[in-house]
């Protein structure tokens, strides 16, 4: 089944853009997936040598859950991501197709599994869809579906784990787009969290830091970062001063690269809540080799990091 949008661009062109329903797929997304599914093989080996001494209760975490097939949304804000991604060609066709996602793949590791695992995803049909999905692969397992918002369930699992330092969580945050607020993610601050987090440096935030500082959607922008405009302006663009025949001119100028300046500002935003962070997150590009993606990981624990480098460093 394939979904169809008729998308209007901001100069009138159209454009039809075909979406298969399991949509959103391609190399990248199977090096994220194998990347995380390495990474919790790992971190299970680890905790479950200690969990019973220690009596730690282990929680699964996926934000974005969705149905399991990565639907992408049918706002007008997903459906103007769509126009850009096709019109400046970051993703082919190739790219948009099915994928098994992190759920399964969670649920299919063959050791001792978690305590309780959470799919959050705000869309009901959606989550509804990835219970439906899920149903075979319970095998006892206490699966909990969520149709909320996600940031709001961060800050639920933050509180418990606040509450009850037995509790250890992975997170796994892997949005499409920019929904994770950092006042969010700042809450999971002091608590025993591992943190997987995509970051769309090139698909949509580079998009947003226009070459010339007209700064688009700032107050998403300042949300995910959680710094003002002040500072993103100083980070993402340089000023200079050049004469002309009318006068000085002041000159502003969008930073080199500055899609791994996206990447290594997030890792440094990270670094003031987590104590170990991934300096050279996973690069995910699309079939031209450009960078879309980062996946970054965060945790208290530098065995984490370590691993999640080494895991990183074999891509």
């Amino acid at each position: 089944m394939v979904t169809q949008y008729n998308i209007e661009s901001e100069d009138r062109r159209s454009f039809m853009a075909s979406e298969p329903s399991s949509s959103w797929g391609g190399k990248w997304t199977e090096e994220k997936l194998d990347a995380f599914e390495k990474y919790v093989n790992a971190y299970l080996t680890i905790m479950n040598k200690h969990r019973d001494n220690n009596l730690w209760e282990l929680i699964y975490f996926d934000g974005f859950a969705g149905s399991g097939s990565r639907n992408e949304e049918t706002t007008e804000d997903g459906k103007q991501l769509m126009l850009n991604l096709i019109d400046e060609q970051q993703l082919s066709e190739v790219e948009l197709t099915p994928y098994k996602g992190a759920a399964e793949r969670v649920l299919n590791i063959k050791q001792r599994g978690f305590d309780y695992y959470y799919f959050v995803d705000l869309d009901e049909k959606s989550n509804a869809a990835l219970e439906a999905r899920l149903e075979p692969l319970r095998n006892g397992k206490k699966l909990v579906f969520r149709p909320h918002d996600a940031n709001q369930e961060i800050v639920k699992l933050a509180n418990a784990m606040h509450q009850n330092n037995k509790l250890k969580a992975l997170v796994l945050l892997d949005p499409f787009g920019m929904q994770v607020d950092w006042d969010s993610i700042k809450q999971l601050q002091h608590t025993g969290t591992d943190l997987w987090i995509l970051i769309p440096t090139g698909v949509i935030i580079n998009r947003l830091l226009d070459r010339k500082g007209d700064l688009k959607l700032i107050n998403k922008l300042t949300s995910f970062f959680g710094l003002d405009e002040v500072l993103l302006r100083d980070y993402f663009y340089k000023k200079r001063t050049e004469n002309t025949l009318f006068g000085d001119a002041e000159i502003i100028e969008k930073v080199k690269e500055p899609v791994s300046k996206i990447a290594q500002l997030y890792v440094e935003r990270l670094k003031t809540i987590f104590d170990y962070v991934t300096e050279q997150p996973l690069v995910l590009c699309n079939t031209s080799n450009t960078p879309i993606f980062h996946f970054a990981c965060a945790s208290n624990n530098p065995t984490a990091i370590k691993i999640a480098s080494q895991i990183i460093g074999r891509k």
